[in-house]
């Protein structure tokens, strides 16, 4: 585990030695011996040194082998390097803070022997003061995302290269979920399409309710009876736990009778009505409003995923998604509980199927059939979709970083859950930009009075 100091993280100090953002300038060993930096090496994510297949040139005589990196000297012995194997291809000791003699248990090198000590390197007074308080602004800042106060400072260039790579990320992580379906379900790219389109219209709060709820229909069951819209319904809400009262008016009893027909003869188990969550949440948000969209799609798109391969541009999709519930929900959100006109689902809620459901399944499909045609169309499809509308959207906003485009919004999620909320500001193109950017020409005041003062940081 990487330690953590408040003036230089072992991070930090991977990043400082692979970026070179410290004075390279007559580098010399703490004992004299010069160095030049022929390539820092490869970071290693696994066991062992932090740096792989480094090049250096030590004393007059070129070397390969592994970079190790601590705060103090003192690390070494206080890991136990010494006595790993691992550590004895370890050519160069960079470190902070120069505070004991050399660690032994190097490779040798001519003039240690019989005694081999790793040359050691001391960065301490060769960073950039304004590196290290910038960072530790980054880490002590309770903004909506560390770097706030600097974001305005980010070339357009740096988003450009990096939103790609966070779509590819995020895509990544969805469709992870969709290829252990395909496993589970044995290639049935139908079934996969219904139970991602049933989670994104449970989202945010009832996702794994309606995922619940899919899963505990046989899938053949749901493809024979969808054409039969008051079965299929029957089915939906049968299995959901909400027809489990007694009811007043004529359209749930139907449910209610036809779904107990159903339980019957396919020895069904309906799920906990407990699972659904109804607080906080507007009505055309409910569950129940939700099933009837779902039922809807289902029943007038069959073999929904085949049409999906068929289709061109969002236009044809919004047409294949968009279904009219039963007469009963346009006067109902919850049944048995009568309420002027209920709102149809809007073009948002259609795009929110698209981007989070039928985006990740076509790249999915495109990469597993090796179709790039298929991965392209969904990546074109978040680019003609609008960004989304919630409260990460508004605060990236609030910063004055915009979302025009789906791919914009898709993006910005995933920098915001996966980087600024965990502090990988170091992971992040953004945070490395912002931490290398203008180092000789800011002043540690300026800094200072962009974080609205902070916390000062020990002066050097």
């Amino acid at each position: 585990m990487l330690s953590v100091n408040p003036l230089c993280s072992e991070a930090l100090l991977q990043y400082i030695w692979l970026s070179g953002h410290f004075d390279r300038l007559r580098l010399q060993t703490v004992t004299g011996e010069p160095v030049a930096i022929l390539s820092p090496g490869h970071l290693n994510r696994d066991g062992g040194p932090d740096f792989t297949a480094a090049r250096l040139r030590i004393g007059g005589m070129e070397w390969a082998g592994n970079v190790e990196l601590h705060y103090r000297t003192s690390d070494w012995r206080r890991h136990g390097h010494q006595h790993n194997p691992r550590y004895h291809n370890v050519i160069l000791h960079v470190v902070f803070e120069h505070d004991q003699p050399e660690p032994t248990g190097g490779k040798p090198l001519p003039w240690q022997i019989p005694e081999p000590r790793i040359p050691v390197l001391e960065l301490q007074h060769r960073i950039p003061k304004i590196l290290l308080r910038r960072y530790h602004h980054l880490m002590a800042h309770t903004a909506f995302v560390p770097c706030a106060p600097l974001l305005h400072r980010v070339p357009e260039a740096v988003w450009e290269k990096w939103t790609p790579r966070l779509i590819q990320e995020r895509l990544a992580r969805k469709t992870e979920v969709y290829r252990n379906w395909l496993e589970q379900t044995r290639f049935n790219w139908e079934e996969v399409c219904t139970r991602a389109m049933a989670q994104s219209y449970g989202m945010p709060v009832n996702t794994s309710a309606f995922l619940e709820l899919v899963q505990s229909i046989p899938f053949m069951l749901l493809a024979r009876i969808r054409q039969h819209r008051p079965r299929l319904e029957a089915l939906l809400f049968g299995q959901a736990g909400m027809l489990g009262t007694a009811f007043k008016d004529a359209y749930p009893k139907e449910l209610q009778s036809e779904y107990r027909f159903l339980q019957h003869k396919y020895g069904l188990q309906p799920m906990p009505a407990h699972r659904w969550q109804w607080l906080r949440m507007r009505p055309a948000s409910f569950p129940s409003l939700r099933i009837a969209h779902f039922a809807a799609v289902l029943h007038s798109a069959p073999h929904f995923f085949s049409r999906l391969l068929d289709t061109q541009g969002a236009p044809e999709l919004e047409q294949l998604l968009h279904a009219e519930p039963s007469e009963y929900w346009q006067y109902h959100y919850r049944l048995d509980v009568p309420s002027v006109r209920t709102t149809a689902p809007g073009k948002h809620i259609l795009h929110h199927v698209m981007i989070n459901a039928i985006v990740p399944l076509l790249y999915l499909y495109g990469k597993h059939m090796r179709l790039p045609q298929h991965q392209q169309r969904a990546l074109d499809l978040l680019d003609s979709l609008p960004a989304e509308n919630n409260h990460i959207i508004r605060g990236w906003a609030h910063e004055k970083v915009p979302s025009i485009t789906a791919t914009d919004s898709q993006s910005l999620l995933q920098l915001k859950q996966y980087y600024c909320d965990a502090k990988r500001c170091l992971d992040c193109q953004v945070g490395k930009n912002l931490l290398g950017d203008d180092l000789n020409e800011c002043q540690e005041e300026d800094e200072d009075s962009l974080w609205g003062g902070g916390s000062p940081m020990k002066k050097f």
